[in-house]
Formats: C-alpha cells, structure tokens, sequence
C-alpha cells in the first residue's frame, strides 16, 4: 500500500477491505463539496485484474460501529466481485441504455440553495461502443425525511440506491444525456422505500423483462464494452433495482444458458453468438431509450398556432 493518509479509518479500511478479498493500495487526503477533508481510498482485488475501486468518506467517519459494520462488511464483498466485471462503472437501464456513473463527490452534503435536502453531484456517460460524447452531470438530492432511513450519508450505504435512482429517473424519460450542460436533478425521495418492507423499491418487473434486462446488460457490459469476458450477474444492485432477488436472477440466467443466449460460469456469464447476433435488436433499443430522454416541444406552438 502506498499512503499519504496515517489514520485509525486508514487502519480499519485496510483490515475491511482484506476480509472482502480486496488490498488497499493508496490512502491519501481529499476534499468534500464544503472543502471539508476526507478520506480517499484506492482498493484493488488481491488477484490483481488491474481495475480498482475509488472509496470516499468523510475523514473522522467510524464504520466499526455496531450499526455501521454490517452494511460496509457488505458493499465491500459485493464490490470485490463487480471489480471481476470489465467495466465495473457500467451498467444498463431496464429501457435498454448503456451507461457508465462516475466522479461522485461524496459524501452527501447539505444543499447551500437552502433547500432542507442533502446533495451529492456526479456524471452519467453513454456507453454504446462508439466513445460517444453524451453524458449528464447530476445533483442527486435526497430528503430529509429520506435520509433517516440511510444509516449513513456515505458512499458504502448510498451508492446503490442513488444508482438505482439515477437509472429509475433514465428510465422515465427526465435525465437528457447531452454533450454539454448544466447539472440535472435526481430526486431520492421516500416513493423509493418501503417502510412497511423495509426494502428499496424502483420498479415492479416480471420474470420476462428481467430476463430481457439480462441479456441488455450481457450484451453491452460484456459483448461490446468487455471484449466477451464475463460479467457478474447476480448483482444485488441490479436485484434492487428490477425488485427481485440475486437468486432469481442466476436462476433466470441459467435458463437463458439452456437455450444457448449466455455461456454461465457461476454467478458470472458472458454473450454467446447467438445472443451477439441481436446486436441490430439491442441498438434499437437503445436508441428508442435515447428518444425518451429528449425534450419534446410543442409543434402548434412552436409554429405560434397556440390558443393564448
């Protein structure tokens, strides 16, 4: 590990992040929205695939709390399988578009408009193969009232679901990916959670279109953005995000498998031919989910027919 960074958080992320199967390889000092220190942490798997994972929390933040330790003990393990992916950024939205989330500045801050929200800035970028240069800076804001169901505003207990609801907010058509712009808004509020459940919820699928989120995401993750290697697919990201579960989705993948759509090793699989063959199919797609995210105008009115 090489490190600029002495400190107890130091010590404890590089205990965590050996238990995940991970090593720390940098620690050094980073700066919030404020200008407030934090702590900026580089992990890598200890099988060294090259691909690393930025971690970022607040300087003096303790995850060793009773509270707190479950949830961090968690994100690693699952982070620790992700960096196996290719593009360990990326992923695709139910409506079928290619996108890589990147340059969060964490931790969550209070909004300095003097709205009683917390925000958290970052970057969606088109990932379809073609270095396109579409993307969308946004200004995820989460409630008050959202917040006390979030053990912490830190990036390990609010990466998933910020990314869901980023994805979520794609899908409905209110995010425009653009070469250039202003930030955009990403609401996370309490229609995203349950309390009855005590669980995320973005959107209600069925087993069809879980199945056709699977091969989108084999499809662009592996067969265009990873030169065929595989995937994970059992993500509990991608789980929350469709409603399901990790096991349904293997199980779903499996199924896949047998009819010659996915070559499956385990929780991980990459495109067969057959799958790669849809290629013009998956590119539709796409592009119709692009469309959504466009403004539309008012033609009678641009024409200046409107009824004043």
């Amino acid at each position: 590990m090489t490190a600029s960074l002495k400190t107890a958080l130091a010590d404890s992320m590089q205990i965590a992040a050996a238990k995940a199967g991970l090593q720390l390889i940098s620690a050094i000092e980073g700066q919030d929205f404020h200008g407030h220190p934090t702590a900026v942490f580089e992990l890598a798997p200890v099988s060294g695939s090259g691909r690393t994972l930025r971690l970022e929390l607040s300087e003096h933040f303790d995850f060793n709390k009773p509270e707190l330790l479950p949830a961090m003990t968690a994100h690693l393990a699952e982070e620790a399988k992700r960096l196996r992916n290719p593009r360990p950024d990326a992923y695709v939205t139910l409506e079928g578009l290619p996108v890589s989330l990147k340059n969060f500045r964490w931790p969550f801050h209070r909004s300095t408009s003097g709205a009683d929200t917390y925000i958290v800035h970052g970057e969606i970028h088109l990932e379809d193969g073609t270095k396109s240069p579409l993307h969308a800076k946004v200004s995820a804001s989460m409630t008050v009232t959202f917040a006390e169901i979030v053990p912490a505003p830190e990036q390990p207990y609010a990466e998933t679901f910020l990314y869901n609801a980023v994805r979520k907010t794609l899908d409905q058509g209110q995010l425009e990916l653009v070469k250039s712009g202003n930030r955009q808004p990403v609401p996370v509020t309490t229609r995203y959670y349950s309390r009855w459940q005590k669980k995320f919820i973005f959107t209600e699928t069925d087993d069809a279109a879980r199945l056709e989120y699977l091969l989108l995401k084999t499809y662009w993750l592996s067969g265009v953005m990873g030169g065929n290697q595989p995937i994970w697919i059992a993500d509990p990201r991608d789980a929350q995000y469709l409603n399901t579960t990790e096991a349904d989705l293997l199980r779903m993948a499996t199924d896949e498998a047998g009819q010659g759509l996915l070559a499956l090793t385990g929780e991980y699989a990459a495109p067969t031919p057959l799958l790669l063959a849809r290629a013009d199919q998956f590119r539709e797609r796409m592009d119709k989910a692009l469309a959504i995210t466009k403004p539309t105008f008012n033609e009678e009115m641009r024409a200046g027919h409107a009824n004043m």
